[in-house]
């Protein structure tokens, strides 16, 4: 059981908090279409989580697409436990997935799934699929299948028992199924195409043998279904209509479709592919997740360092804050990877408004105010101006959630003779620009006046144990505010300052130097959509960049103030960040706080540091006589063979440089030797050039020039914009399927009406009407703002320079 499970969250949520929505996309598309058609009467959906342990932040998004698509056209949504594997499945997992995503805020009434309650169902369509002769028990082994297999340029060979009939399988698959044979004996492949260019076709496996007990289904079962045999059969049981998973499940669709065709369901779901979201500083991969557990490099599943939701909710995030981020993402048909910076800023946004403002002294240097007579009460506000300002119904929340008028939003805070300042704020030997307090210098007191430091006193070691002040007037002046606490009043508290767990933005890459890049490929949980292979061997090797720093313990003193509020209050610790008590650790008599995020994103201004390149020295005054400078080397000659192949390809209406750049590259030349010599050339010749260049260089691409030359016709006749062009050319290159048929498939052809492009127009200018004022009053560079907004609303489709016309025209009427 997991340890310290999070407390529920109670605190309400923010005013005018609503649900974001899913911004239109080619998936939203589809949807509309088969509405109006009347293909479905109603958007069914899936969210399937495989139960193997704590949902994460890579649920975050595919679980929010499933929901907000669903509610959003007044569909169904469904969540479904995966928990086809007895070795990893259990009921903790399955009850804490649940719980997180029902805190997230996904409401799936009475339609929680278990895939494992459909055994008996899945098998019957697997006996259905040997008696057609469409399936078959193989004997092999699996490296010999694996060879037998072939690969991407060798057809596959059959198996010797391929051949088997109908009944000497079906007596097998029953044998498997009583336990006559031990694990690995057979497995129940699919009789498909070993010649397929696609591997997934080339006779997948359908059932394995494997015994373990279910967390479910006991020791009946010692047969398990494989994702690709059970999901889509699940679906299909559940009455799913768009079932969406990400980019990597391109391939499997062709057996989600063969087994839909072959056991007659319909209506039918159909399976759409959206590109998947990394998330830079972090892993979400389960099995590297439990290895941080299991080592003790973190305290449990619930470890507010870790990306699972439990932790995230122990950290203090709340549901309102997560499902913005989701928001922010939006869905397009390529891999990216997002800025960790992108979701804390979303944490950010969404505390500024929620956390209250109060001080806490983290490192405490005692201060004596030697004039202060007696101990004073001071009336201090909430909330700053800003918020004030900015709250649409002119009313602040108290810690408990009460909205009332800023004037009431205030606390007593205690200003006493012995205080607690943070030890950085006070520095005998202040460097240039330091403006806080210094021995004879003034430095304002939150709150409280203006204070002057007159001596301060010293350990044997140097170190500064305390600080004599006097407490000025307010006719004098100061340079700087900081923040304080009664030392006689405050309440004792440990701080946990956590910070990212990775030191790296890649932390998954197999050397120190990709490490500190982006990453190329987003390693999100492939369990997020399906299974995640348990059967390779684990690379650890990301335990090497964990961070040294991601935690940090202080004790300290916080305003008494704090033990009047509900335990569920975030607050601002001014100057500090944002805070609340660990729902596991904090009793009232031993106050924890966790520092939910930093005020600031201190990376980026490390990062950038680190990345900017060196000041080059100044060179000595006595320098050299000053010589003609060199040319830049130019490119070696072509050889006569390769200005033959300029001739020939310029002459086909490829532009010069271009024409260059193809004939020094074999691979790019081999690549074109099969585009159609016609009016689409020169485009498909850039396409190699520019976009290809790369992959094809590293054998990478998949798709044919041959078929992209009806891609390139698309775009010279203007039915698709060049930014769908350029999109389904790098998913064609990474599935090698034909940009028509995923243009055709996702309705992606066709220009936008002059009607839907003023439509789109007038709701991005409704939703940013402050942006709108702001262009009218001279920042015309919000143009570019609304041109992406607009592209974004309209999935590309706008055409760029009809966009660019009718929204001048729009923002200058």
């Amino acid at each position: 059981m997991l340890g310290g499970m999070t407390a529920p969250d109670t605190t309400p949520p923010a005013a005018g908090d609503r649900a974001p929505r899913v911004a239109p996309n080619f998936i939203t598309e589809i949807i509309e279409r088969d509405l109006r058609s009347g293909k479905y009467p109603q958007v069914v959906t899936r969210f399937p989580p495989e139960p193997s342990g704590y949902a994460h932040l890579g649920h975050i998004f595919a679980s929010f697409l499933d929901f907000q698509t669903a509610a959003q056209y007044g569909g169904r949504y469904h969540l479904r436990m995966d928990d086809t594997n007895p070795d990893l499945a259990t009921q903790e997992y399955a009850d804490a997935i649940a719980d997180d995503l029902r805190w997230l805020g996904w409401d799936w009434g009475e339609h929680l799934y278990y895939a494992s309650d459909h055994f008996e169902q899945y098998y019957a369509y697997a006996e259905q699929l040997v008696k057609q002769g469409d399936a078959y028990v193989d004997s092999v082994t699996g490296d010999e299948m694996a060879r037998l297999r072939g690969d991407a340029r060798t057809p596959g060979t059959p198996s010797p028992y391929r051949d088997r009939t109908p009944e000497e399988n079906l007596d097998l698959l029953r044998r498997m199924r009583a336990g006559e044979f031990p694990d690995g004996a057979h497995v129940l492949r699919a009789k498909i195409d070993l010649s397929s260019p696609n591997m997934k076709l080339r006779d997948p496996v359908l059932y394995r043998i494997l015994r373990g007990h279910h967390y479910r289904a006991g020791d009946a079962w010692c047969i398990y279904p494989m994702y690709d045999f059970q999901h889509p059969l699940q679906d299909a049981l559940e009455g799913v209509t768009h079932s969406m998973c990400s980019l990597e499940f391109v391939d499997n669709r062709a057996i989600y479709d063969w087994l839909m065709e072959r056991l007659g369901f319909s209506p039918r779901p159909h399976q759409y592919e959206f590109g998947r979201r990394g998330l830079e500083y972090t892993i979400t991969s389960k099995r590297k997740l439990r290895r941080l557990v299991e080592a003790g490099a973190v305290n449990g599943w619930d470890d507010p360092r870790m990306p699972t939701l439990r932790a995230q909710r122990r950290l203090g995030v709340t549901p309102e804050a997560v499902r913005a981020f989701a928001a922010q993402i939006g869905v397009s048909r390529t891999n990216r990877t997002v800025d960790l910076s992108v979701y804390e800023n979303a944490v950010r946004s969404d505390l500024n408004h929620r956390a209250p403002r109060v001080m806490a002294v983290l490192d405490p240097l005692p201060v004596t105010l030697e004039n202060l007579e007696a101990p004073q009460t001071l009336s201090l506000p909430y909330w700053p101006f800003d918020v004030v300002r900015d709250s649409p119904d002119g009313l602040v929340a108290l810690p408990g959630g009460e909205r009332v008028a800023p004037e009431v939003a205030v606390r007593d805070v205690p200003l006493t003779r012995e205080l607690v300042i943070e030890r950085d704020d006070f520095n005998p030997e202040p460097p240039k620009g330091f403006k806080r307090l210094t021995p004879g210098g003034t430095v304002r007191l939150r709150g409280a006046g203006i204070i002057r430091a007159d001596r301060f006193d010293v350990d044997d070691s140097g170190q500064v144990t305390r600080v004599y002040a006097t407490l000025l007037g307010e006719d004098a002046k100061a340079g700087g505010v900081i923040h304080w606490v009664s030392a006689e009043q405050g309440v004792p508290a440990e701080f946990r300052l956590y910070d990212r767990l990775f030191r790296v933005p890649n932390p998954e890459a197999a050397n120190p130097e990709d490490a500190q890049a982006e990453p190329i490929a987003p390693d999100f949980d492939p369990e997020e959509i399906g299974h995640e292979d348990e059967t390779k061997p684990l690379d650890a090797g990301f335990m090497a960049f964990l961070n040294p720093d991601s935690l940090r313990v202080t004790r300290g003193l916080v305003e008494p103030s704090v033990t009047r509020d509900p335990a569920g209050t975030r607050y601002q610790f001014e100057r500090q960040g944002y805070f609340w008590r660990d729902p596991v650790d904090s009793r009232e008599d031993a106050l924890v706080f966790g520092r939910i995020i930093t005020l600031k994103d201190a990376w980026a201004k490390a990062t950038q540091k680190a990345e900017a390149p060196a000041k080059a020295p100044r060179p000595a005054k006595a320098q050299a006589p000053k010589t003609e400078p060199t040319e830049k080397a130019a490119p070696a000659a072509l050889s006569p063979e390769q200005e033959a192949e300029v001739t020939r390809l310029t002459t086909l209406g490829v532009p010069d440089a271009e024409a260059r750049t193809l004939a020094r590259d074999a691979a790019l030349l081999a690549f074109l030797g099969g585009a159609a010599q016609d009016s689409t050339f020169a485009q498909v010749a850039s396409w190699a050039a520019n976009d290809l260049a790369p992959g094809l260089r590293a054998g990478a691409v998949r798709v044919a020039a041959a078929d992209l030359a009806p891609l390139a016709a698309l775009l010279s006749d203007k039915k698709v914009t060049t930014r769908v062009a350029r999109e389904v050319l790098a998913r064609a290159a990474q599935t090698g399927e034909a940009p028509t048929s995923i243009i055709e498939r996702e309705n992606l052809a066709g220009g936008l009406s002059e009607d839907a492009l003023s439509a789109a127009i007038a709701q991005v200018m409704a939703d940013n009407a402050d942006k709108v004022d702001a262009y009218r009053g001279g920042r015309t560079a919000l143009l570019g703002f609304f041109t992406g907004q607009v592209m974004r609303a309209t999935g590309g489709k706008a055409d760029p320079a009809m966009l660019n016309a009718a929204l001048q025209a729009a923002l200058n009427g």
